[in-house]
């Protein structure tokens, strides 16, 4: 029967290749939304453990992670919790570099422990503050990733929302953002945006034998009005982007259903009244009505998965597509993984399925008689 399929679908090939490239088209969307859902995800991981983290510290309900604001007095509160090792405060800055808006700017302490796990490799580190003379004032630290994009190194200006820093030292962390990002003095940011006294969020470390979500709890209680994020998919759901995307995605796959089962289902009720007679011969030489339409099925779902490979491939290019497009290449990187492959396969097969449905049960309520005739 598999060789009869292709050959039926090989004699109506431009009707073929246009129902599949419909079916492409919305499992490729699918895919590419995933794979930017997936890079968004361990984006956030990456955000929520910076500086090797356990969780972080965010003002509550706000629409996004990096608009939350705190008081600075919130690094000594938490601080004195028993179950906090350290806490050390950032303030981010995005769209700060005119010649990469993507690039985020951190304000962070010299001397707490997100800024020292940073590697240097190339130049130094900033010079010690002084509260007398702000010696270190208007220096920066560049990530590796920015650096070679905007060609900088030591000795490099670089301007952060029209003021210029000195380039002291290049850092990787291993995290995308944060290494296509910079680093300012927690005291430079703060005059930057105006924020004085002010963070975006807190990062904490957690003492020995303390367990994460027992110490978010405690400080959520200790701390009113803050929400703690410990892990990716928290970082997630707590924007009303990541939320959008999942909403997003869920109505696409819908949509992408039901114009694909349309499209299926047209294709092969004309090709069922286009070929009355050679199925009412297959059903005079023996073939059963519930085979025929095995065979009618049998096409619908073979075009449908042709459609679905070509969306596959689409998709991964559509993901770095998209990327690019958004502006956000920074700090997302589309990821595609099998189980976002697989989701796309299964809405091409059921596609298939579901548009070849009708057709056959239309093929089961033909007489041999009436189909030879054409009546």
């Amino acid at each position: 029967m598999l060789a009869i399929i292709l050959t039926n679908l090989r004699r109506r090939l431009t009707r073929t290749l246009l129902t599949a490239a419909g079916i492409a088209v919305g499992v490729a969307t699918i895919v590419a939304l995933l794979s930017f859902t997936q890079g968004l995800s361990e984006s956030a991981a990456g955000f929520v453990h910076l500086g090797g983290a356990e969780l972080g510290v965010f003002q509550a309900n706000v629409s996004e992670p990096a608009t939350s604001l705190l008081p600075e007095s919130t690094v000594g509160r938490l601080r004195a919790l028993p179950q906090v090792a350290d806490a050390t405060p950032l303030l981010l800055i995005v769209e700060g570099v005119k010649r990469d808006p993507a690039a985020v700017v951190f304000g962070a302490e010299p001397d707490g422990f997100f800024s020292r796990q940073l590697v240097i490799v190339a130049g130094r580190r900033p010079n010690e503050v002084s509260e007398a003379t702000h010696a270190a004032a208007h220096q920066a630290l560049i990530g590796d990733r920015l650096a070679a994009q905007l060609k900088l190194g030591p000795g490099g200006v670089l301007a952060v929302k029209g003021r210029a820093y000195t380039v002291v030292g290049v850092y990787h962390s291993g995290i995308l953002f944060e290494d296509a990002g910079a680093i300012l003095g927690l005291r430079d940011a703060q005059a930057l945006t105006q924020r004085a006294g002010e963070a975006t969020d807190v990062i904490v470390s957690l003492s020995p034998g303390a367990h994460t979500d027992a110490t978010a709890k405690a400080i959520e209680r200790a701390l009113p009005g803050t929400q703690t994020i410990t892990n990716a998919q928290q970082a997630v759901r707590a924007g009303a982007n990541g939320t959008l995307i999942s909403k997003a995605i869920l109505a696409i796959v819908a949509i992408a259903i039901i114009v694909g089962v349309i499209g299926v289902a047209n294709t092969m009720a004309m090709a069922i009244a286009e070929r009355r007679a050679e199925l009412g011969l297959l059903s005079t030489v023996g073939w059963s009505p519930v085979r025929v339409a095995g065979l009618i099925l049998g096409e619908g779902v073979a075009v449908s998965v042709l459609g679905a490979a070509g969306g596959l491939l689409l998709g991964v290019i559509g993901g770095d597509l998209l990327v690019r497009a958004l502006g956000v290449s920074s700090y997302v990187s589309p990821s595609v993984t099998a189980w976002g492959l697989g989701r796309g396969l299964l809405v091409g097969v059921a596609i298939g399925v579901l548009g070849g449905i009708y057709p056959a049960w239309r093929v089961t309520r033909m007489t041999p008689l009436k189909a030879l005739s054409g009546t």
